[in-house]
């Protein structure tokens, strides 16, 4: 019985789309990955995060985001493990 919930738990992890993703590029991604992707964030913002990209061109750090309204430094250091820019 062990061996089959471990067997279960294995399955389970190699399956998790977030344990295979990669960094989300928040110059390329579209709002409703970067809603799903960024903790803290939900599609609003991340709408914002979008619209802020279209007008003044795209982020040089991650901590560009703190431009975009209501993306704060808590919010942007919870996530910089899984954010680029795509340098």
């Amino acid at each position: 019985m062990k061996r089959i919930k471990t067997l279960l738990l294995l399955l389970a992890l190699a399956l998790s789309p977030s344990l295979w993703a990669g960094p989300i590029n928040i110059n390329t991604a579209d709002a409703p990955v970067l809603a799903q992707g960024i903790d803290g964030v939900g599609e609003k913002r991340a709408q914002a995060i979008v619209d802020y990209r279209n007008v003044h061109g795209p982020f040089t750090t991650v901590d560009g985001l703190s431009r975009v309204k209501g993306i704060g430094a808590a919010t942007i250091e919870k996530n910089r493990d899984n954010l680029t820019t795509g340098e």
